[in-house]
């Protein structure tokens, strides 16, 4: 294509259509009204919000399922500050997004003008890339670069774009994707391919870790054919629950906080660890239940298509930088050549016991009454209504943390949860992005009731924009978590964790939703059933206990208080 004259405004919608951009999700403001104007003609689709944080849960959850690049943008000055939790925890989950920042006007920048804040030094430590356009004429050109950082270091990338400067002028080509960036995936040394086969063939207990590199990359199969060859189970990393089929007889369950102890007491017997398409971080892999099944005795082949996560928190016997479904295709490939082996019927029957043992005890654990609905019943009744096909998206908290130990899936792309940001006001936003991605699937969001305060206003959007979201909303009254570390390091002294609150359900109806409150275990499988039926937004508000909390969450980084004043000596854990 010849260069050709245009607006900044025209430009920048442009670039963005040649890569497939579809939404782009914010506030509207005065800063770029000249490129919203574009946006009904060019074809994408503007998502209105009622904060700008939503805006970037959004288009995080959208780009995990779609793989496609998310766009979000706001208002210069507060409208941008509002982006920056989310734009955090999308860069934590390693999404591909685009923040457009439109900022203070050039000719009065230094002013303390209207709604004038520096905003690139705000972004910097929280994406991949922040930068500003440093001249209209490169308008094409920044847009190009923003989205080629965001896939090849997979995350988030600020682009601040000076107000004035959507009405600019240039000339120049609009490019498609191959022209400009890298659209084939890393291929891993042979060498190191070899070797990994060789240790995983000697290997007596081999254990895989499946992560969300084996979802980006569509994996699955290809790792299940692995553990098969080797009668090797299969854990995924922490909070990625799809990235392994829960009907496969080598599933054994997510590893980390509330995970599955089948999982971890499999990799804790493990001589050979094979991660692929994971951190390993350091959250994902503290000892939880008092199991340290991370033991540093077994040999771990960690596969990564980020050089930088290669045995960052674990020593690797061997580290191999390349795309997951490559790497475990070649990986097979050898094995495969060393001739066919028959599955260890010994080893099968280990993982089957160790799969009934914990299926039993978390049902037996949900299976006791609460008052009014035990938290852990709720989940487990919710885990067994969800369609197959049904994307789960997780707050952080107490109970919605819980939700790892129940929640299987058979498919990819299947679970959205914050991750290691930990950040609260996140799975209803997710949701939402998740149903703009897949709009053929169901979509259940599980929130607690302290999170929900910071997401239920989005029930307004849900409706507007016909986006069937059920919200399942645990109501115990109390920041669990927190209240949960209140009890076990504080003798039971509870200040600022209780919550008042409305009736969620009655303020759902009120906002155009349908809104079910649900007071005893046996009207949970109805109200599901109700809500997968319903064709709009759905509030279900579960009644549940506030004293039947899961464990401590950072257990690891809280102790029993010690107090040297007088005035606070009643306070030392000491005294007690």
């Amino acid at each position: 294509m010849a260069k050709v004259k245009m607006s900044v405004s025209e430009a920048i919608v442009e670039q963005l259509l040649a890569e497939g951009v579809e939404y782009m999700a914010g506030i509207v403001g005065s800063a770029f009204m000249d490129l919203l104007d574009l946006l009904p003609a060019a074809g994408i689709k503007f998502i209105p919000v009622r904060d700008e944080h939503t805006a970037g849960h959004m288009m995080d959850a959208y780009g995990r399922i779609t793989g496609k690049i998310g766009v979000c943008i706001g208002q210069n000055g507060p409208g941008i500050t509002n982006l920056v939790t989310s734009v955090a925890t999308a860069n934590h989950a390693h999404t591909p997004m685009l923040v457009l920042g439109p900022s203070a006007g050039t000719p009065t920048v230094g002013w303390d003008g209207f709604q004038e804040v520096d905003q690139v030094p705000i972004f910097k430590p929280i994406t991949k890339a922040a930068f500003r356009i440093p001249h209209p004429g490169r308008a094409a050109d920044c847009i190009r670069t923003a989205i080629r950082i965001a896939y090849a270091e997979r995350g988030v990338v600020y682009l601040d774009i000076p107000r004035d400067y959507f009405y600019g002028e240039l000339e120049d080509e609009i490019l498609p994707p191959q022209k400009y960036r890298s659209i084939t995936p890393t291929v891993p040394d042979p060498e190191s391919l070899n070797r990994a086969a060789a240790i995983l063939a000697e290997a007596k207990k081999p254990v895989i870790i499946s992560g969300r590199g084996v979802v980006d990359a569509d994996a699955v199969e290809v790792v299940a054919k692995i553990a098969e060859y080797l009668t090797a189970p299969v854990a995924m990393s922490y909070l990625h629950n799809d990235a392994f089929p829960a009907k496969h007889e080598l599933w054994v369950g997510p590893i980390g906080y509330m995970g599955s102890k089948a999982a971890m007491y499999a990799v804790k017997d493990a001589d050979v660890i094979l991660a692929i398409g994971c951190r390993l971080s350091v959250f994902g892999t503290l000892p939880q239940y008092d199991i340290e099944y991370f033991t540093g005795n077994q040999r771990i082949i960690q596969i990564d298509v980020n050089p930088k996560q290669i045995g960052r928190r674990h020593p690797v016997e061997l580290g191999i930088v390349g795309d997951a479904r490559i790497a475990a295709q070649e990986i097979l490939a050898r094995l495969m050549a060393k001739g066919e082996r028959k599955p260890d019927e010994a080893r099968l029957a280990e993982i089957r016991k160790l799969k009934a043992d914990w299926e039993e005890e978390i049902k037996s654990l949900a299976m006791k009454e609460g008052n009014p609905i035990n938290p852990r019943r709720a989940l487990y009744e919710i885990a067994n209504a969800l369609p197959e096909d049904c994307i789960v998206t997780t707050d952080i908290g107490n109970v919605s943390s819980t939700a790892n130990s129940y929640l299987k899936f058979n498919k990819a792309r299947k679970h959205i949860a914050c991750l290691t940001m930990g950040n609260t006001g996140f799975a209803y936003q997710a949701g939402l992005g998740a149903k703009l991605a897949a709009p053929e699937c169901p979509v259940l969001a599980i929130v607690g009731d302290g999170a929900w305060g910071m997401s239920f206003y989005e029930v307004m959007t849900a409706v507007e924009q016909n986006l069937p979201v059920i919200a399942c909303v645990f109501n115990n009254g109390c920041w669990g978590a927190e209240k949960k570390n209140q009890v076990d390091f504080y003798n039971n002294r509870f200040y600022g964790v209780d919550i008042k609150e409305p009736s969620w359900a009655e303020l759902a109806r009120v906002m155009g939703a349908k809104g079910i409150r649900i007071d005893k275990p046996e009207e949970i499988r109805e109200a599901l059933d109700e809500a997968f039926k319903s064709e709009q937004p759905v509030v279900l508000e579960f009644m549940v206990d506030g004293t039947q909390l899961a464990p401590p969450f950072r257990k690891d980084a809280l102790a029993l208080p010690k107090r040297y004043l007088p005035k606070y000596a009643n306070l030392d854990y000491r005294n007690w």
